[in-house]
């Protein structure tokens, strides 16, 4: 289980402004193998973490390129899984890979959302050239992918926008740092959305869970019920922020928990600028 914030303005009228701001958790058993983000060794343009589980790996729930390509998923809660599906973790990794622009890829996955578990997948182009494109396709919800409007959204493991009473939450704290965001130097920022993600305050109740979920979450009920889940074996081990201001000037920050250890965490944060045709492409790693 995920949850993701962003807001995002492809034309800010102030140069202080960010075209993109996503906050987002990630949600998973602690013993789940996988890799904290870094660029990739097979292909230096897409960075993101890597789940390592067997079947599944090579997959990843958030990830972005120079080229201004990004994806990011959540799982659609539902009581019973089927065990032979695709794994959901291909459908980012696929789309960092093509080129295929975003509500392309989206009417491409549509027609196979069949073979996969419930899950939510948000597709854009980033584009200082050209402006941004943000795409959304979940397949337990409409049969065509839509185009985004600029705004703010939040999306947990329901449909984009469905009103869960902790999505509500989150997405007001959001959009207070966002609101501070101009004026606020990026360093703080990027530590009030940080403390946005691990609010641990349940939301309860919210029948809304309770009917999507039934039998499967109500052991975790009170745990999930929070932006940051936190139980003895499961809960969010990832935060990852992404800023895009309007020069294209990317920064990831990262902060992953380490060992299965919930008071053991490492924070990371890579920064380039998106890549024009032809341009190389410089990192800074902190």
């Amino acid at each position: 289980m995920c949850i993701i914030f962003f807001k995002f303005d492809p034309r800010p009228v102030s140069k202080n402004a960010y075209r993109l701001i996503l906050a987002a958790n990630r949600d998973e058993a602690y013993h789940r193998p996988s890799k904290l983000a870094d660029f990739w060794e097979n292909n230096s343009e897409i960075l993101s973490g890597l789940d390592m589980e067997e079947g599944k790996a090579g997959g990843t729930w958030l990830g972005i390129s120079t080229r201004g390509k990004l994806g990011a998923l959540t799982n659609y809660l539902q009581p019973r899984q089927e065990p032979d599906a695709r794994g959901r973790g291909e459908l980012v990794s696929h789309f960092l890979t093509s080129d295929m622009d975003s509500l392309s890829y989206l009417k491409k996955v549509s027609t196979e959302g069949h073979l996969y578990n419930g899950f939510n997948l948000i597709a854009a182009d980033l584009s200082t050239a050209k402006g941004d494109v943000v795409c959304y396709y979940g397949n337990r919800g409409q049969p065509e992918p839509v185009v985004l409007t600029p705004g703010t959204y939040g999306l947990s493991n329901a449909l984009l926008e469905t009103p869960w009473k902790k999505l509500c939450f989150g997405k007001q704290l959001f959009t207070e740092a966002v609101e501070r965001s101009e004026s606020l130097p990026k360093d703080t920022l990027v530590t009030q959305l940080l403390e946005v993600l691990n609010n641990e305050e349940a939301q309860l109740p919210d029948p809304a869970i309770e009917d999507q979920g039934q039998e499967y979450i109500q052991p975790i009920l009170s745990k999930y019920a929070a932006v940051c889940v936190r139980s003895a074996t499961y809960g969010t081990r990832t935060n990852t922020i992404i800023l895009v201001d309007a020069d294209g000037h990317v920064t990831f920050t990262e902060r992953s928990m380490l060992d299965k250890d919930t008071s053991r965490w490492e924070t990371n944060t890579y920064e380039f600028t998106l890549q024009k045709t032809g341009d190389p492409v410089f990192v800074c790693v902190q």
